[in-house]
């Protein structure tokens, strides 16, 4: 994290340089690029610049050779390119092109190469491994991808991706039982794992009741821009970002059944009154993703605990709690639960 954040310190002030200007825009009550100026986009040290015309994008060029120059940096001309939006540009893990009048983002024919090695060579490794292992180290991966990607046209994708992870997950299990018949194979690791979805195709593990999410269940949500020069670093900006992130829209991956049960309990643990989830940096790669999947399953467990008032009938109910609560709640006997603080959020 340190080298985006170096980056950002050393290219502050790479949109003036390059001619960007913003006016106020009333209507969305925050500043707009100035008609005719260009667009700088810029995430560390790769940026793109959108312009009117091949010439302007020139001049931008032309703008920024001295002023890297002068920071010690210089531009990559392998990587450098002019091109029109009809031809498309990849960026962050992106494509970025204008199909007749509509402006498409999708995700990019390198990432979609890359996810597809990823998902291989997981499952060559994982041959000499159980269902249980195979979803074990697979869900992350294709959640991390899905959340990062959910905010782009990835419904064909997603759907794409599935097809081909099925197709892997059918040859483990050829491969894990070579002598057994297709059908019985078919009986043993497909069926309606999923407890809302009528998809008998569903990879999953008879003992444990375990399953394959698919990238298809991610539900597209789409981008809202950010107002101006809001930035989550800018403490002024604070209640800004809580706001976005607290939409009933941009919810965090983690399950139907969990957010279902975070937003019951107001984004807080019943045991410790703490928040189960803090999100004041969302990740910004399908990486960061992965990992923030993983963890999150670590963190926050699904508890059977005894409602409040009613030991003597031995009712329970689920709960999200911490997983160190759930520990230390196991060690040391039952605390009374906590009730939800701000009924405001997730995070």
């Amino acid at each position: 994290m340190i080298s985006p954040l170096i980056f950002n310190i050393a290219l502050h002030g790479m949109e003036e340089a390059a001619g960007a200007a913003y006016q106020w825009n009333p209507y969305r009550e925050s500043e707009a690029a100035v008609p005719g100026t260009p667009v700088l986009v810029r995430y560390a040290d790769d940026f793109i610049a959108l312009c009117d015309t091949r010439e302007q994008a020139e001049q931008v060029k032309t703008r920024l050779t001295p002023w890297l120059a002068s920071r010690g940096l210089a531009f990559n001309e392998d990587k450098t390119r002019v091109v029109h939006l009809d031809e498309g540009f990849d960026f962050l893990g992106f494509n970025v092109r204008r199909y007749g009048a509509k402006l498409l983002i999708k995700p990019s024919a390198g990432a979609v190469k890359r996810i597809r090695k990823r998902l291989s060579d997981e499952m060559l490794a994982l041959r000499g491994a159980n269902a249980s292992a195979v979803i074990r180290t697979l869900n992350p991966i294709v959640r991390g991808w899905s959340a990062y990607y959910r905010g782009a046209v990835s419904t064909e994708t997603f759907h794409s991706l599935d097809g081909y992870l099925w197709r892997l997950t059918y040859k483990w299990a050829l491969y894990r039982h070579n002598r057994r018949s297709k059908h019985r194979i078919i009986d043993r690791y497909y069926g309606r794992f999923h407890p809302s979805r009528r998809d008998r195709w569903v990879f999953g593990d008879r003992e444990t009741g375990a399953f394959l999410v698919r990238f298809g269940w991610t539900k597209i949500v789409r981008h809202d821009m950010v107002k101006g020069r809001a930035s989550p670093d800018d403490p002024a900006m604070t209640e800004y970002w809580a706001k976005r992130r607290r939409r009933a829209r941009d919810v965090p991956p983690i399950g139907r059944a969990r957010l279902l049960l975070l937003r019951k309990q107001n984004g807080r643990c019943p045991i410790c009154g703490g928040l189960l989830l803090h999100a004041d940096h969302q990740p910004r790669s399908p990486e960061e993703w992965e990992q923030w999947a993983a963890a999150t399953r670590k963190a926050i467990t699904m508890n059977a605990i005894a409602l409040t008032g009613s030991s003597l009938s031995g009712d329970k109910e689920q709960r999200l709690v911490h997983e160190h609560c759930r520990r230390r709640r196991t060690a040391q006997g039952s605390p009374a639960l906590l009730p939800a603080c701000e009924p405001s959020g997730l995070a």
